[in-house]
């Protein structure tokens, strides 16, 4: 079974809400609550257009420009403090640790996630997620990205699986599902926030809660 990492395995929005606190501890002072919540309904905004890309300095500017700070990074420091800080907010439950590892038992377990190596390895290590995974593909590293299916291949190729004994599960629909469909793979949606599927992909299955996992080897 492979797994995307960001909003599947680990909760990236909480995350986000954790960096945003740090730059608004570093940058800002004496901020009113309602200014708060805007500057960080902002911050999620710009965030979000950046997903997936590796340059975060557009992210930190936009906020910048928007909500004027006390303190300004400067242009050449903001991407080594958001590669140092950020993968430190990300924090893993238990239960999905338990899944994984009980998923396991019956299979080989792999992770296959788009970003930079860095921040990936990072977040990984410190999530101890290292230690249950039986392979872990970032793209960076490997030089292409989901939805490429030569991400998912790859994967398989390490695995020494079949596309047709393997399952994908990933938030994305375009890029988890799609992607792994383009590699034959079955892709399973985690849509935990029930979002509706607007495109033409149709996945394999959709869960909303991981334990729903387990059904498949059980």
């Amino acid at each position: 079974m492979l797994f995307d990492l960001d909003d599947t395995l680990l909760d990236r929005d909480k995350a986000v809400d954790k960096m945003f606190s740090i730059i608004l501890e570093k940058c800002y002072k004496d901020v009113k609550y309602s200014a708060k919540n805007e500057m960080l309904q902002k911050f999620k905004e710009y965030d979000k257009r950046g997903y997936g890309d590796n340059n975060k300095i557009i992210v930190l500017e936009s906020l910048f420009d928007e909500f004027s700070p006390n303190y300004r990074l400067p242009l050449n420091d903001i991407q080594d403090f958001w590669n140092n800080h950020f993968p430190h907010c990300f924090s893993i439950n238990q239960h999905t640790i338990n899944i994984v590892n009980t998923i396991k038992m019956h299979v080989q377990v792999a992770i296959i996630t788009n970003g930079s190596t860095q921040r990936q390895k990072a977040k990984i290590m410190n999530t101890n997620l290292h230690s249950c995974f039986d392979t872990i593909i970032i793209s960076e590293e490997v030089g292409f990205s989901k939805p490429d299916k030569r991400i998912f291949e790859l994967a398989l190729n390490k695995l020494n699986v079949q596309p047709e004994a393997a399952l994908y599960v990933g938030d994305d629909i375009e890029k988890d599902i799609g992607g792994c469909q383009n590699a034959n793979i079955n892709g399973i949606w985690f849509n935990p926030h029930m979002i509706k599927n607007d495109t033409e992909i149709k996945p394999y299955a959709e869960i909303n809660s991981f334990d729903r996992l387990l059904s498949y080897f059980t």
